[in-house]
């Protein structure tokens, strides 16, 4: 089963080491930054469900890390949730302002701030922000996406990504194993875009097909080293075996038997536009 992700992004290792230890006993995952710097870089890297973000920061302050992250287009749709020692007004407005999804001042009840970390996952799903299985900016985002980079004179390339073999995976393993697949799959074009592309590039999803909007101006070689990576790790996803075997075996024994390969990406350019 897919975990959701949840980046934390706090200086002081007792309320961390709390946090940390709660929510993964809850059954997410959860990746700790003490400071600004590598929280940034953790969010752009691993593209959480939700940031849990101190106001109070060594190197910088919450506010400054929520501006720097609605101002990537890899991050500016993940939802944030503020927590602080503060509970003057004008510090929740200033928070809300910048984009923040919530607010809460320590001390807390960890069960309401529970509840108030899985309400935000929700409303970005139920509102068709966010794609259930992989926590991915879908539907109208992603066209917003490009359309604000045309507007902006940008020169861009949009690749769509689609998982071949996926439907045989599928009816064979069920849809729990298959969502893990594409959870997988939404990460790994989420790392080679850290690792290669640009801080404004995006990925999103849209019907199963991962909308890749990257400012490279190498996207040929982008796009090699993601389809290379996922046909590398891809049969880690089999029984052992179906990679003895080569792939999946349908209708064994039969006239009609077949082996389908191993899930791959293809990939097909959508839209390169220049400036």
């Amino acid at each position: 089963m897919v975990n959701q992700r949840l980046l934390l992004i706090e200086d002081d290792y007792d309320v961390a080491e709390m946090l940390v230890m709660y929510f993964e006993s809850q059954g997410y995952e959860v990746v700790h930054a003490d400071n600004g710097a590598d929280g940034v870089a953790h969010a752009r890297a691993g593209f959480p469900n939700l940031i849990l973000l101190d106001v109070m920061l060594p190197d910088m302050d919450g506010y400054d890390v929520c501006l720097r992250l609605r101002r990537m287009a890899l991050t500016k749709f993940i939802p944030i949730l503020f927590l602080t020692q503060r509970d003057e007004r004008a510090s929740k407005v200033r928070g809300l302002e910048l984009g923040a999804d919530d607010y809460i001042t320590k001390p807390f009840d960890i069960d309401e701030l529970r509840l108030r970390v899985q309400g935000a996952i929700n409303r970005a799903t139920r509102e068709n922000l966010h794609e259930v299985r992989t926590g991915l900016p879908t539907g109208s985002l992603v066209q917003e996406e490009i359309r604000l980079a045309r507007a902006a004179g940008a020169e861009i390339t949009v690749i769509g990504y689609t998982v071949e073999g996926f439907r045989a995976y599928h009816d064979v393993y069920g849809f729990v194993a298959a969502n893990d697949v594409l959870n997988y799959a939404g990460n790994l074009i989420q790392k080679v875009i850290a690792e290669m592309g640009t801080p404004d590039d995006f990925i999103g999803i849209s019907d199963d097909e991962f909308i890749l909007l990257t400012h490279s101006p190498d996207a040929a070689a982008l796009d090699a080293v993601i389809k290379e990576r996922f046909e590398q790790d891809a049969r880690a996803f089999y029984a052992f075996g179906d990679v003895d075997n080569g792939g999946l075996i349908i209708n064994p024994g039969r006239k009609d038997e077949e082996v389908i390969p191993f899930m791959t990406f293809s990939s097909e350019v959508k839209e390169p536009t220049s400036a």
